[in-house]
Formats: C-alpha cells, structure tokens, sequence
C-alpha cells in the first residue's frame, strides 16, 4: 500500500479536532443524558475551539 500523503493530512486534521474535543470533559464523559443537551455541550465546544483559533 502507498503512502497517500493527502489521505494522512485529512486524518490527522480529523484525530487532532476529536482530540481538542476530549478536553471538553463534559462533552467526554457525556454528563448530559438527553441527546439535545448533549449536543448542545458539542456545539458550544466546537464554538470555543473555533474561537481560539488554531495552536
């Protein structure tokens, strides 16, 4: 198998979002058990994250 140096790209940028998502313990740990304020918790994660800018 060759190395598909777009495909690695792609997949890091995906494993680093999920990985910046985990430091949300809430968001980890799913404290939420209604699945609207669960995702609500993603949501204001992903706002907080995006605000920040990147690393």
């Amino acid at each position: 198998m060759a190395f598909d140096r777009t495909a690695y790209e792609r997949r890091n940028v995906v494993q680093r979002c999920f990985n910046r998502h985990k430091q949300f313990r809430a968001s980890a740990t799913r404290f939420d058990k209604a699945a609207t304020s669960h995702r609500g918790v993603i949501d204001l994660a992903t706002l907080l994250i995006r605000l920040r800018g990147h690393d």
